[in-house]
């Protein structure tokens, strides 16, 4: 990797398995060494989050700092215990999937057919799951949003992220150069209220139609998503 150290370090998935005490200790091993500087964790749920700060307390061990979890207009489940957990005891939020996949940017028409080259389509799985009629009806309107206040849908999708409470940045992937220029200035922008009451009214705060948490069991839900 051509450097000395890394800035953050993360665990990507929970290991229920593995206790947080030896996490911790490994992890806090690498920091005192130098190798690096922060540590996080990503799609972990509150309770555990909160159990790592409490060993961390009792042991002396380096704190996690923050929490990269899946967060986006169409899932928004974060904003009932997570975040406020996080606000509570200083853990940044780093959040990923803000454009939902695309849904958001209306790149999908339909739950049958996906366009050539989307992720449903390549890779299908819990990819394709995360695309739903509901999902692709909000989209459609959000984008029809966008466009009325003079954005694009993307734009308009990172700005509700960057500008939700207790969110210190949502990640973007853009993939060539046009899509970075694209959504670079949406750093200097601030969401209006009139839209991020408009936003509330398609998805209410706390509330999902599309399960961007699919790939975390302990996200439980008994929601039909192909029916939804």
């Amino acid at each position: 990797m051509q450097t000395d150290y890394i800035d953050i370090y993360q665990l990507h998935r929970p290991s229920p398995e593995i206790h947080f005490d030896e996490i911790l200790g490994a992890m806090t091993d690498l920091v005192r060494q130098g190798k690096v500087r922060y540590i996080g964790c990503s799609t972990h749920p509150s309770w555990m989050i909160m159990e790592s700060i409490m060993c961390s307390e009792l042991k002396g061990y380096s704190r996690i700092v923050f929490e990269q979890p899946p967060y986006n207009l169409l899932d928004r489940r974060i904003e009932n215990e997570l975040v406020p957990m996080c606000q509570k005891h200083g853990i940044g939020l780093i959040t990923w999937a803000p454009m939902a996949m695309g849904v958001l940017a209306g790149r999908y028409k339909s739950i049958d057919e996906f366009p050539e080259n989307s992720r449903a389509a390549l890779r299908g799985g819990f990819y394709a799951d995360r695309v739903t009629k509901k999902g692709i009806e909000v989209g459609f309107i959000f984008s029809q949003l966008a466009k009325e206040i003079g954005l694009t849908a993307a734009q308009l999708a990172i700005l509700w992220a960057k500008d939700q409470e207790g969110i210190a940045a949502p990640l973007i992937g853009p993939r060539t150069l046009t899509h970075l220029e694209n959504l670079l200035p949406v750093a200097d922008m601030q969401l209006s209220e009139d839209v991020r009451v408009a936003c509330d009214k398609l998805v209410p705060p706390g509330s999902v139609i599309a399960n961007f948490h699919n790939t975390a069991e302990w996200m439980k839900t008994n929601i039909d998503w192909k029916i939804k």
